[in-house]
């Protein structure tokens, strides 16, 4: 059991795994956020522009 524990500790492969883990949250995160913030403003756009196409000036 202690060789187990020694060996879990010394491993370096499972710290990568959870390293690229938060990588990978952390980019999501990014890009929900960049998706949300464009998305409000490209719907600004488009009531605009169907404003001006329903009435023109």
């Amino acid at each position: 059991m202690m060789q187990f524990i020694g060996r879990f500790i010394r491993e370096e492969e499972g710290a990568t795994a959870v390293e690229y883990g938060l990588m990978v949250v952390l980019i999501a995160v990014v890009i929900i956020g960049s998706v949300t913030l464009v998305g409000t403003k490209l719907d600004g756009v488009f009531n605009y522009v169907q404003g001006k196409l329903v009435t023109p000036s």
